[in-house]
């Protein structure tokens, strides 16, 4: 029998693939020099809720049934048990920069259980996907987490938010987990980040102040390429705090970001 979540990884892939090409091509080539300037930023945020219009009404055409939830405000129930969780361009001022960290992250629930996962980043070439119990990719090659080091032998990558007190909280957890790691890294785009865990490009990452649309997609695919996620201890993924990590790194990673209240916009523990 045909899994049907195939069905919508094939509608994943092609709507990511339609609103990269978009977003690339018509990105325009002067925009970098321009990046301070209102100007910019609004020609970016006009490009972003036009590449999620474009998901969307690719999606809705072909599954009209089904609900929504997007970053720039796509929010429907839907009558199917599938809901799309879309941010069309996740990396924003990596994509005002002309930095080429940017992806379209597009996830399929099906009775509140994520069952696909598509990111694509038009600037790396690549696309990472992911159906629930059918393993992780990046295009055809199967992925893998990398085996857990310990924890002074591992590369963390982290984000930070544009809140000026919750950015300076999350510096300080930072100061306090990098003489702990090998190093850290700031990529700018979660899904990204995550899909960087399940190709070994990173040990691990942790975040606070995501939203679904951040870390839906990718996630599954770093799930399916044999990562533990969540977010504080017992808990899963949320806007306090999110973990991937393979297990054995996995474990001692959350214990420190508990106790240093990484989950939070206060002071340290």
């Amino acid at each position: 029998m045909t899994d049907p979540n195939t069905g919508l990884l094939g509608l994943a892939l092609e709507a990511a693939r339609r609103a990269g090409d978009f977003l690339r091509d018509g990105r325009p080539a002067d925009l970098a020099v321009a990046a301070t300037k209102t100007s910019a930023i609004d020609v970016v945020t006009e490009m972003d809720i036009a590449s999620e219009k474009m998901i969307t009404g690719f999606l809705a055409d072909r599954r009209p049934e089904d609900g929504f939830l997007g970053e720039e405000g796509a929010s429907t129930e839907g009558t199917s048990g599938v809901r799309w969780i879309i941010d069309p361009l996740d990396g924003t001022v990596n994509y005002l920069y002309g930095r080429p960290a940017w992806a379209v992250s597009i996830a399929a629930e099906r009775d509140g259980v994520t069952v696909v996962g598509v990111v694509h980043a038009p600037m790396r070439g690549e696309t990472c996907r992911a159906v629930l119990g059918g393993g992780a990719h990046l295009d055809d090659r199967p992925l893998h987490v990398n085996a857990a080091p310990a924890l002074d032998r591992a590369l963390v990558g982290t984000g930070f938010g544009y809140l000026a007190d919750r950015k300076a909280h999350q510096a300080a957890v930072a100061a306090r987990i990098i003489p702990e790691v090998r190093d850290i890294r700031r990529g700018g785009s979660a899904a990204i980040d995550l899909c960087d865990v399940a190709t070994g490009r990173l040990d691990a990452y942790y975040e606070r102040g995501l939203n679904p649309w951040d870390y839906a997609a990718g996630e599954l695919i770093a799930r399916e390429a044999g990562a533990l996620t969540g977010g504080r201890p017992g808990a899963p993924a949320s806007t306090e705090l999110a973990v991937a990590a393979p297990p054995g790194l996995f474990e001692p990673l959350q214990e420190r970001l508990e106790a240093y209240g990484a989950w939070h916009d206060g002071t340290l523990g």
